[in-house]
């Protein structure tokens, strides 16, 4: 249930991985007033207009209405923002006994069917209602790979059952999908152990059919079944309600290629030779001491990890085991590259590989994008560790480097001609009260 969004540079107008639209020129207004001053503007605007409505008797049009995430335990668009010492479950607490131990009824000509992540050919079924039906745009669409989606999807103590979807009874094409897998969060204090949301998908040709949310009722169903109450997922879509909102900035490794596939475009008055100048990585890193991840620094990664983690108001807590999977090289998948200095791991990095598949372009099949995952610097600035990441995508073939503003990672975005994106990415927690923080306390990164 996520989407990523799309950039401006001073060289550049980047458009967003699918389903983002640019809508900037890169030019500086002659005077643009401080910031203060437009919020006073604003504000002062705001309030007459209310004062004329109210004057005239017309109230403000009311948040668009969610039919199914109204009857959902989220707090509304509409009510009050959540008090800053709220906390705790929404929902009436429940027992495992209480849910229902038989799925969820589907429209007649539908049948529940369980994906076996590990088995080629479901996977290979997964891989193409996604590519096909996921998130897209007119030039591009996301292409999670297999290898990717294993990943993703088979963490430790992972639960089968929480991979599933949607059947043709006729034919068994598979038109729906949802997945969920286990994690445990620490939010403003309290552990919680939740469920992650993710590739929430169902066929174009079927999206009348009401599928989605009968999908996302089973996938809860399922999670309560373990006893999980709470959940954490992401969107580009505006739902009830948002704990923080998040946007991608982009970086371009690879110039050229990104205009001619259509995700950017030169601006005014910049050459390609001078972008391509503008956008140039040195040939190596400048960290001492970098190199790929190893099985034998889990522990020094976990601790180095959770600790950077636990300053933030949201974040997973992370196992050896957790760490191991989700940091240690994969070809193709996740890269990460630690800092040893006489047998101490002091920094890392990580980026995962997201391609996305370019739609109509004779010269360009796939544009090749890396993700900022966990970055750990405690010798170096953060900067400069970022820096380095930079370097090793470009020597692995990335053409761009997406990083979302979460964390810390503002120390570094406007440095290193990282530009900011136009469309958002939405956090949500499923039945906990939180009150709304800002992207750099959230700590959690989902894929």
């Amino acid at each position: 249930m996520s989407s990523a969004p799309s950039s401006s540079s001073p060289a550049e107008d980047h458009k967003q991985e699918p389903n983002s639209r640019e809508s900037q020129e890169f030019e500086t207004p002659i005077s643009t007033p401080p910031a203060a001053e437009q919020a006073d503007d604003v504000a002062a605007e705001e309030a007459d207009i209310k004062s004329m409505l109210d004057k005239m008797h017309i109230a403000p049009a009311p948040p668009k209405p969610h039919k199914f995430w109204n009857t959902q335990p989220v707090p509304q668009l509409d009510a009050d923002p959540v008090s800053e010492d709220a906390r705790g479950p929404i929902d009436v607490p429940k027992k495992v006994s209480d849910i229902p131990k038989e799925p969820y009824n589907l429209p007649a000509a539908f049948e529940w069917s369980n994906i076996d992540v590990n088995d080629a050919e479901q996977i290979q079924e997964v891989y193409t209602l996604l590519n096909e039906n996921y998130v897209e745009d007119d030039e591009a669409m996301f292409d999670y790979s297999p290898e990717f989606l294993q990943w993703a999807l088979t963490p430790p103590h992972y639960v089968a059952d929480w991979h599933f979807g949607v059947r043709v009874k006729s034919n068994g094409k598979l038109v729906g999908f949802i997945t969920g897998i286990p994690a445990t969060m620490r939010i403003r204090g309290d552990e919680i152990r939740t469920a992650e949301i993710n590739f929430l998908c169902v066929h174009k040709k079927l999206r009348s059919k009401r599928l989605a949310p009968v999908l996302i009722k089973e996938i809860t169903r399922r999670v309560n079944l373990t006893d999980r109450w709470q959940a954490v997922y992401t969107s580009g879509a505006i739902l009830p309600r948002p704990i923080t909102t998040a946007r991608y900035h982009h970086r371009s490794l690879n110039p050229k290629k990104l205009c001619e596939v259509g995700f950017t475009r030169l601006a005014p008055r910049m050459t390609m030779a001078r972008c391509i100048k503008l956008y140039k990585v040195p040939d190596h890193p400048s960290t001492s001491g970098l190199r790929p991840m190893e099985m034998k620094d889990r522990k020094q990664v976990t601790k180095l990890l959770n600790e950077y983690l636990s300053k933030f108001k949201a974040h997973p807590i992370l196992s050896q085991h957790d760490v191991g999977h989700w940091l240690l090289p994969r070809e193709n998948v996740i890269q990460t590259y630690v800092r040893e200095e006489n047998g101490k791991i002091t920094d890392f990095l990580s980026f995962y590989s997201l391609p996305s598949s370019v739609l109509g372009n004779d010269k360009h099949k796939t544009l090749y994008a890396a993700y900022s995952y966990y970055n750990v610097a405690t010798t170096v600035s953060l900067k400069q560790l970022m820096s380095d990441a930079l370097v090793l995508a470009k020597q692995e073939g990335f053409d761009v480097f997406n990083a979302l503003n979460l964390m810390d990672n503002n120390e570094f975005l406007e440095d290193l001609k990282f530009g900011r994106g136009d469309g958002d990415l939405q956090y949500y927690l499923y039945n906990w009260k939180c009150p709304f923080m800002e992207p750099k306390d959230m700590g959690l990164v989902l894929l």
